[in-house]
């Protein structure tokens, strides 16, 4: 493995050349204005976990309070003590996620294919990708998942082709991770087996093998399940089951109503794949699925394992379904994508598209820098994280002007109200006002048809009471205790409406 690496890839100036181009744009693509975009729900809950786990050390175990794997929020920790800014810190360390992942998928295509055109042609569609810019641009778990998955494969596959223990041992440490980061890490437990597949079998010496690649990922599974009984040392480790629940229809409803929401799931499918990687990816795509059952037929049908069977899983079980669940399949569409380029055939209509996905692709992760509300998102996605209560417009200037008037107060006792309990509100402002002990936010609930007594009781007692909720959620009439500060709009529906932040005085 190690004379295979020096021969392809460190004596060749040219290809580590153009291979540090590539990672550079992927990089430049993801960190520029990376906090330019309105903090989304649930990048708000999981900084905000994270620094308490860092203040609190018998929290460490917190999200599974919430049924979530912690990993993430653990690595988030050291970040927030690097950066001052904790949106900054928590997409910086997604944006890592991403660029290890590109890393993965170099390593991938070079022992997969030995070929180092269709090793920079992976990485020249995964770096241009709106797909993974557009999460790996977001403080979410996903892009974590996606990264360990992809390791975890690549390593075993390394290790069954070189019969190196080490190598299953550090697969099994990638599964491991991949399984206290999210509950879908279930999908590379099952097809990791796949990578047999991959396998070179020799008549005389097939018992061996079999041996021998059965022991490397019992080894692999045994380390990965050791790391991911590690969160029974926190309180709440049953709740990891029972919320997948909220999210997953049980086994039987394959028999019950197999098509609902199957045919759905997979028009939402394609919709995302359209717009976050347009029409000429696809398309490529293809072509690749074509290409690769002529010259690499093994290789084809591993990856395409990886890519369909959790897709057609998840179109057939998912009760909530979006388009960053479906990321970690992404390295496997475009390693397929990547086989494209061996048409001879359809050579000039393959560069064509090429052509029209980098056009896509250039003003997709433009606006995704510098004009957001002009980018082309499905429309779940454009509501979510543009549009309505997920997306936190004018938390960070709220927070500003709170931390201003603390300083100008002398530290005096400030109370914020929000809507909500967790999320945008009131743990999107949480966040900035980590460092100020003497501003308490406190989440008021929802709907509100006149104000909170609490807060105007507050402002009685002398307290510095403030209020802050989405137009969305306000119904107050009565404006007798509260004076209107500022307020922040959203991204225009296409109605032409939209919703604002309001942040109101409490008198």
């Amino acid at each position: 493995m190690r004379s295979f690496l020096q021969r392809e890839v460190i004596k060749d100036k040219n290809f580590l050349f153009l291979s540090f181009i590539l990672f550079l744009v992927g990089f430049v693509f993801r960190i520029v204005n990376l906090t330019s975009w309105p903090i989304f729900a649930d990048e708000a809950i999981y900084i905000r976990w994270a620094q308490v786990m860092r203040a609190e050390e018998t929290l460490r175990f917190l999200p599974l309070s919430d049924g979530k794997q912690p990993l993430f929020m653990w690595v988030m920790i050291p970040f927030l003590k690097l950066f001052t800014d904790p949106l900054f810190a928590g997409r910086f360390l997604s944006l890592l996620c991403g660029l290890l992942t590109m890393f993965g998928i170099m390593i991938f295509s070079l022992f997969l294919f030995k070929d180092k055109r269709i090793t920079i042609f992976s990485l020249f569609l995964y770096a241009f990708s709106p797909f993974a810019v557009f999460f790996e641009r977001m403080a979410l778990v996903d892009s974590m998942l996606s990264m360990f998955g992809l390791w975890a494969f690549l390593l075993s596959f390394l290790s069954l082709k070189y019969k190196r223990t080490d190598l299953a041992v550090f697969s099994g440490f990638s599964l491991g991770a991949a399984l206290i980061t999210k509950s879908p890490a279930l999908f590379f437990v099952l097809f990791l087996p796949s990578v047999l597949l991959l396998q070179d079998w020799q008549k005389r010496e097939v018992k061996k093998q079999i041996l021998n690649s059965f022991f490397l990922l019992f080894l692999t599974y045994i380390i990965a399940y050791g790391i991911y009984n590690i969160l029974r040392l926190g309180p709440n480790f049953h709740l990891l089951s029972s919320r997948n629940y909220d999210y997953v229809f049980s086994l039987s409803h394959i028999l019950e109503d197999p098509f609902n929401p199957f045919f759905g799931h997979l028009k939402d499918i394609f919709l995302w794949f359209f717009y976050f990687n347009s029409l000429f990816l696809i398309i490529l795509f293809v072509i690749g699925v074509w290409q690769g059952f002529i010259y690499f037929k093994k290789q084809t049908l591993f990856l395409l394992i990886l890519f369909l069977l959790p897709l057609l899983i998840q179109a057939e079980y998912a009760k909530v379904f979006t388009a960053r669940y479906i990321l970690f399949i992404l390295p496997y569409f475009v390693l397929i994508s990547s086989l494209s380029f061996f048409s001879r055939k359809l050579k000039v209509l393959t560069w064509l598209f090429l052509l029209g996905f980098v056009t896509f692709s250039i003003f997709q992760n433009v606006s995704f820098a510098f004009r957001k509300e002009s980018a082309f998102l499905p429309k779940n996605e454009r509501s979510g994280y543009l549009e309505e209560w997920t997306a936190g417009y004018g938390i960070k200037e709220v927070a500003n002007y709170l931390v201003t008037l603390s300083k100008e107060k002398n530290g005096q006792e400030i109370l914020v109200g929000t809507e909500g309990y967790f999320g945008t509100l009131p743990d999107g402002l949480q966040i900035y006002l980590n460092s100020y002990p003497n501003i308490k936010v406190a989440g008021m609930g929802l709907d509100f048809k006149e104000v909170p007594s609490g807060l105007i009781e507050s402002s009685k007692n002398g307290v510095l009471t403030f209020f802050v909720v989405n137009s969305s959620r306000s119904k107050i009439s009565d404006f007798s205790h509260l004076q209107r500060l500022a307020e922040y709009p959203k991204a225009k529906k296409k109605d032409g409406s939209f919703e604002k932040l309001l942040f109101y005085k409490v008198d």
